[in-house]
């Protein structure tokens, strides 16, 4: 090969190199800044979450409690809240960090955002009580404002998340949280699960097995430093106190109403009910599932057959006769004939 043509092939090759690193948009370079750039916004919108919830549960911010939350150095925590400040997004005070408005604004579209779509993740989707978080974390990222107002829509305009959090609205508000943590509530009271913390995820994991979810009735019997014994949904539960105290409860409005009935599957062979509601346990494909089938308020029902190992049970309804396995004929409330009548 001549000297010219080996000049002019190292010469392509290295435009070709040049192209690769600097191309706009799919260069290696100007990818690399995107990625970079994107990461910045996601620790910030990060960060902003964590002063917000500080802000609201009146814990105090420190540059170590940023660090743990965000998973980074203290250097790097001390660093991205100086960057915050120099962008207008908090202000330090002579003890403490606040939000301004600006940073308060973008930290509520970010929680609206994450608690929208596990939201829709629990009305809409099959996925998995343990998934949302994870899922959430991610797409709240990624939802402008137009798309969350689209979502919340779609949606119904929905004041709370699945584990009981309030929503913000769109204008910034938002209800305060409700309820106490079941580890102070009073014996033999009769409550209402309000909230379930999604956090650290094996407790929640824990709470799931248990078969716990918002709007539950429970009553507390016994409370010691070693153990939580109370009864929900029908059935007795003990939790050690580190794990109750992420279950948050209140006293049932008082709007006249009795409890909500018993379970579907409480019925006998024979005994005649009458469908008061389904739980909100119960969501997304499976609860429109059992509508279709007819588990409507006010459908009345029989239960005509049990298999030979007591599940499923076969229950007649609006003239066909559907089978339901125990856990769901548990999240069907139904009152007995007797009382409807």
């Amino acid at each position: 090969m001549t000297e010219p043509l080996v000049a002019l092939v190292a010469a392509l090759a290295l435009l070709a190199a040049a192209a690769g690193l600097f191309y706009p948009r799919h260069g290696v370079i100007p990818r690399w800044r995107r990625a970079r750039q994107q990461t910045r916004r996601v620790r910030t919108e990060d960060a902003l979450k964590h002063i917000l919830g500080c802000e609201m549960s009146g814990d105090r911010l420190t540059v170590n409690s940023l660090a743990g939350a965000l998973q980074i150095t203290s250097d790097r925590a001390a660093n991205l809240l100086l960057d915050m400040e120099h962008r207008g997004l908090l202000h330090g005070e002579s003890d403490s960090i606040r939000l301004t408005p600006v940073g308060r604004q973008s930290a509520l579209h970010i929680l609206r955002a994450h608690r929208l779509w596990e939201r829709y993740l629990a009305d809409e989707t099959g996925v998995g009580e343990l998934e949302w978080h994870g899922q959430a974390e991610w797409h709240e990222h990624q939802l402008t404002s137009e798309e969350a107002e689209a979502l919340a829509a779609r949606l119904g305009n929905p004041t709370h998340d699945p584990h009981g959090d309030p929503i913000p609205s769109a204008e910034g508000e938002m209800a305060p949280h409700a309820g106490i943590p079941l580890i102070s509530a009073a014996v033999d009271e009769p409550l209402h699960i309000v909230h379930i913390e999604d956090e650290p995820q094996t407790v929640f994991a824990q709470l799931l097995a248990e078969g716990l979810y918002p709007g539950m009735e429970v009553r507390l019997v016994e409370t010691s430093p070693h153990r939580i014994r109370f009864w929900a949904g029908g059935d007795e539960h003990v939790l050690a106190p580190v794990v109750a105290a992420n279950v948050y409860v209140a006293r049932p409005a008082d709007d006249g109403r009795d409890s909500v009935g018993s379970r579907l599957s409480d019925l006998t062979r024979g005994e005649r009910g009458q469908v008061v509601e389904i739980s909100s346990q119960c969501r997304g494909l499976e609860r429109r599932r059992l509508q279709d089938l007819g588990f409507l308020p006010g459908a009345e029902l029989q239960a005509e057959l049990t298999s030979p190992g007591g599940d499923p049970v076969a229950y007649r309804i609006r003239g066909a006769l559907i089978a339901l396995r125990k856990e769901q004929a548990d999240l069907i409330r139904i009152v007995r004939a007797e009382q409807a009548a």
